[in-house]
C-alpha cells in the first residue's frame, strides 16, 4: 500500500506539470503570432468632377398698397418667364427648370401713437435648376446681369456642386490603398529583416469628398478630391 500513496502525488504532480506546460506553450504561440505583425495605413486620393449642379434664383418686386398686388403679381410672372427664357437660351431643357411658386409678403409702418405710415407688398419667387450640365452654369451666372440691368431684383444664388458616382470608383480607391498599405508594410518589414505576410485584419476607412483646397466643403466648387484611408494588419514572417 506504501508505494501507491508515493505514486498519487506523483502522478497529480505530473499532471500538473504537463497541463502548465501547455498554457504556457500555448501563451507563447500566442504572443508570438501577436507579435509577428506590422499596424499600417494605406492612402488612396482621387481628383474629380461634380456631375449635378443645382442653382436657385430668386426674384422679387415691391408696391405701396394692397391695391398694387394684381400688378405686381402679373410683373412677377414676367420676370420669371424672363428667368426661364435666358436659361433655355443657354442650353437647359424644361426638364431641369422647375419654377417655384410666387409668394405674398406684407409689413406696415406705424408712428407712436400706432397710426399706418406706409405699408410695403413684396411678392417674391425663384426658378430652381438642377442640371448635370455643370460647367455650364458657371457661365450662365453672369449673364443674369442682363436681367439686373433692366431693373429686375433678382438673388442670383450661389450654386452647390455634387460628385454622385463616389460607389462607381470605391472598389479601385480601396484596391490601391489596400496596395499602399503593403507598401508601407515591405518597407517596415525590410528595416526589421523580416518578410510580409497575408493579411490578419483590415478596416476600411470612410470616404471623404472635399471641394479643392478645402477642409470642410463638398459642395461649393466643381473640382472635388475624394480620399480613403484603410487601416490593415500583415502577418510578418522570418
Amino acid at each position: 500500500m506504501k508505494p501507491i500513496h508515493l505514486t498519487l502525488p506523483s502522478l497529480i504532480l505530473a499532471i500538473g506539470l504537463a497541463v502548465a506546460g501547455y498554457f504556457i506553450s500555448e501563451t507563447l504561440f500566442k504572443s508570438k503570432v501577436a507579435l509577428n505583425t506590422a499596424d499600417v495605413k494605406g492612402l488612396a486620393e482621387r481628383r474629380v468632377e461634380a456631375d449635378l449642379a443645382h442653382w436657385t434664383i430668386g426674384y422679387a418686386v415691391a408696391g405701396k398698397s394692397r391695391d398694387e398686388v394684381p400688378e405686381l403679381y402679373k410683373q412677377s410672372e414676367a420676370n420669371r418667364e424672363k428667368i426661364i427664357a435666358l436659361l433655355k437660351q443657354n442650353g437647359f431643357s424644361d426638364e431641369e427648370i422647375t419654377p417655384g411658386i410666387i409668394t405674398h409678403s406684407h409689413q406696415e409702418y406705424r408712428n407712436e401713437e400706432q397710426v399706418l405710415v406706409s405699408e410695403k407688398h413684396t411678392l417674391s419667387g425663384f426658378v430652381s435648376l438642377e442640371t448635370l450640365q455643370v460647367r455650364q452654369v458657371a457661365g450662365v451666372r453672369a449673364k443674369l446681369n442682363a436681367l439686373i440691368a433692366e431693373g429686375m431684383n433678382i438673388h442670383n444664388g450661389a450654386p452647390t456642386y455634387k460628385f454622385t458616382k463616389l460607389n462607381e470608383i470605391k472598389p479601385e480607391m480601396l484596391k490601391e490603398a489596400t496596395k499602399n498599405a503593403r507598401i508601407a508594410a515591405n518597407e517596415f518589414a525590410s528595416n526589421a529583416g523580416v518578410e510580409v505576410g497575408g493579411i490578419r485584419y483590415a478596416r476600411q476607412g470612410g470616404f471623404t469628398v472635399r471641394d479643392v483646397g478645402d477642409d470642410y466643403s463638398d459642395s461649393g466648387k466643381i473640382e472635388k478630391d475624394v480620399r480613403v484611408v484603410t487601416n490593415v494588419t500583415f502577418f510578418l514572417t522570418d
